[in-house]
């Protein structure tokens, strides 16, 4: 399926997003929020309410999975939501599988587990839903992720679902991906399968709807401003540590991409910190050395000559827990097989991108030592500049390509 190309267009963004929502209430019978109090479900849930009290459609449902260590401006902020009349915020507190690259040999780590009773972050607020019809979450191996259960909160006698989620294209290229398939309606996605107890079935019945994917980061943050929406205070302190507007994220900071805000906790919230330590293996390490060669950031290690890259590889996935041994090494080897159908065999170069593919060994040196659970590293390529230097580099290791071209 052909991935679209960018293009510009008269409207701005605010209304394109609204027309999107209006759009979206005519198609759906029901129509919820997914709301996790960060900037980006801060712009659906304003936008939402604006077009569900156009519609006569209030109270707006809004539904809130909790990730147990959040700082308490979370909680005040969805209080404040929840206080608004016409809105109808739904807490979930349940056990969630999430990713921990804090420590290789715990690489999940599950919210608000009756196991880990003493060591919440924590209390349970008392809004809190405990329970989803059809997730049986007291076997850790049943956990699932937010994605994977929230279908749950769509049975189907509410007819044609759609969650409005804020998910937008220029963060990730996984995300750019999901809205490029498609000319029309791009925005809507169904939401395909999930898990309903512990088998994996379908809801056809369930969409999910991207209506700001278009919005930059200064789109973001512009709304709450020009249009006097409140926001989560958490943000205020992400901006004065200085993290970047691209990196201020709302999510607990254990997974890859959130690690550079693990010693801003520390700094910021110290009660919520010394639980944090306890509560995930591995997380004050990563506080000190999240971005250095421990976790697998700074420079790559260096291929001895004598070793293969196949061989090199291995020795780095090894280095992880089982769990993610599988992942890693089925995501590289789904990365050559693409590479080798779609080039007819070309060889890799040592840190030379293809220019069909973009790929090089270096590349899959990165994966395989850093992983990517989320599947959100993309090797990109410029025909025109990468084509010359790729035969360039061929022709220098003419002689010695036997390793490059092993198959794993």
């Amino acid at each position: 399926m052909p991935i679209l190309k960018k293009q510009t267009v008269d409207q701005d963004v605010l209304t394109l997003a609204l027309d999107r929502i209006r759009h979206i209430y005519d198609l759906f019978d029901h129509v919820a929020v997914s709301f996790s109090g960060g900037k980006d479900s801060t712009v659906v849930f304003n936008l939402a309410l604006q077009v569900a009290r156009e519609r006569g459609r209030t109270p707006l449902r809004v539904f809130h999975f909790d990730e147990e260590a959040i700082p308490a401006d979370v909680e005040d902020y969805l209080r404040r939501m929840a206080q608004i009349p016409d809105v109808k915020i739904e807490w979930y507190c349940v056990p969630i599988k999430h990713r921990n690259a804090c420590d290789p040999k715990h690489p999940y780590w599950y919210t608000w587990a009756e196991e880990s009773r003493d060591l919440w972050c924590r209390p349970m607020p008392p809004e809190a839903i405990t329970q989803i019809p059809g997730y049986d979450a007291t076997n850790p191996k049943n956990r699932r992720t937010i994605p994977e259960i929230s279908s749950l909160l769509f049975p189907p006698e509410l007819g044609r679902c759609c969650m409005l989620l804020g998910i937008r294209a220029d963060e990730s290229m996984t995300r750019y991906m999901a809205v490029s398939h498609r000319e029309d309606e791009n925005y809507i996605v169904s939401h395909g399968s999930g898990f309903g107890g512990t088998n994996f079935v379908k809801f056809p019945h369930v969409f999910k709807g991207y209506p700001i994917y278009d919005w930059s980061t200064s789109d973001v943050w512009t709304a709450p401003s020009a249009l006097g929406w409140d926001y989560c205070r958490f943000y205020d302190l992400l901006e004065m540590s200085k993290i970047s507007h691209s990196q201020q994220r709302l999510a607990p900071p254990f997974g890859e991409e959130p690690f550079k805000a693990l010693s801003m906790y520390a700094k910021a919230y110290p009660e919520l910190w010394t639980k944090m330590v306890y509560r995930v293996p591995g997380a004050n390490t990563a506080a000190l050395y999240s971005r250095t060669d421990l976790y697998g950031f700074g420079e790559l290690p260096d291929k001895p000559d004598d070793v293969s890259w196949p061989d090199f590889l291995a020795i780095q996935i090894r280095k992880h827990a089982p769990v993610l041994q599988k992942k890693t090494s089925e995501r590289i080897k789904k990365e050559l097989t693409a590479h080798y159908r779609k080039t007819n065999g070309d060889p890799l170069m040592d840190d030379t991108p293809h220019p069909i593919t973009g790929i090089d060994w270096k590349f899959l040196l990165a994966i395989a030592v850093r992983t990517d659970s989320k599947n959100r590293r993309f090797a990109f390529t410029n025909l025109n500049r990468s084509a010359d230097k790729y035969e360039a580099a061929r022709a220098a290791a003419e002689a010695g390509l036997s390793e490059d071209g092993t198959r794993y």
